[in-house]
């Protein structure tokens, strides 16, 4: 079965770079900006290149908080990369200028306190494991990160009666930020998997395969 995925493009994003990885994972491809499409579509991909801010400027236009919502409030796969991922907490600060993200997940995006930056390059991640993520994988496979800022702790606590989600972790320069998500039909990447080589294309495979 091939999944439809919509890509949000909401001005923000390697909207063709991402396209292409996920056709080439095999699923069918819609760049769209139409709120309807969006909530339809078998999978959500939010981008996101630049500054925080910027980025829900954007979102806000296209409504893409509500799309986001309105996905996960009926158990629909959305997935975010870099700073599509920073949108979902509470907030972020870059220069001073504290913005508020979607709200998916408590807490604040920041810049690294590590040298140098931006972190740009190859690195490897701290899965748990029984990642659904990165199945398929081995534990010292890397991925391309560029950024700056992250999300520097994860406060989300969980009642006992839900799953909790499950963390992966990376470290640039002795600081360490969480590097991907999965919490139920919520998957999110700081770094990009598609420009990820194989590995980021074996990542995109398994969200694929998890709806």
């Amino acid at each position: 079965m091939v999944q439809r995925v919509a890509l949000l493009d909401y001005g923000s994003g390697n909207i063709r770079s991402a396209q292409r990885a996920l056709e080439r994972v095999g699923a069918e491809v819609t760049v769209t900006s139409d709120p309807k499409i969006a909530v339809a579509a078998d999978g959500l991909l939010v981008p996101g290149v630049g500054a925080f801010d910027a980025c829900m400027q954007g979102l806000r236009a296209v409504y893409g908080p509500r799309i986001i919502g309105e996905r996960l409030a009926g158990g629909r796969p959305v997935m975010g990369i870099c700073v599509g991922m920073q949108v979902l907490f509470d907030a972020g600060t870059e220069h001073g200028v504290r913005s508020e993200g979607c709200g998916e997940w408590p807490g604040e995006v920041t810049r690294l306190e590590a040298e140098p930056l931006p972190h740009m390059g190859w690195n490897t991640v701290e899965a748990p494991a029984d990642t659904q993520m990165f199945a398929g994988l081995p534990a010292e496979e890397r991925f391309y990160f560029v950024h700056s800022y992250a999300a520097r702790s994860w406060e989300l606590v969980t009642d006992g009666r839900t799953h909790a989600p499950l963390v992966t972790w990376a470290e640039h320069g002795g600081d360490r930020f969480v590097a991907a998500v999965e919490n139920g039909p919520l998957w999110a990447t700081q770094f990009h998997p598609e420009k990820s080589g194989d590995a980021g294309a074996q990542l995109l495979k398994n969200w694929l395969e998890s709806f």
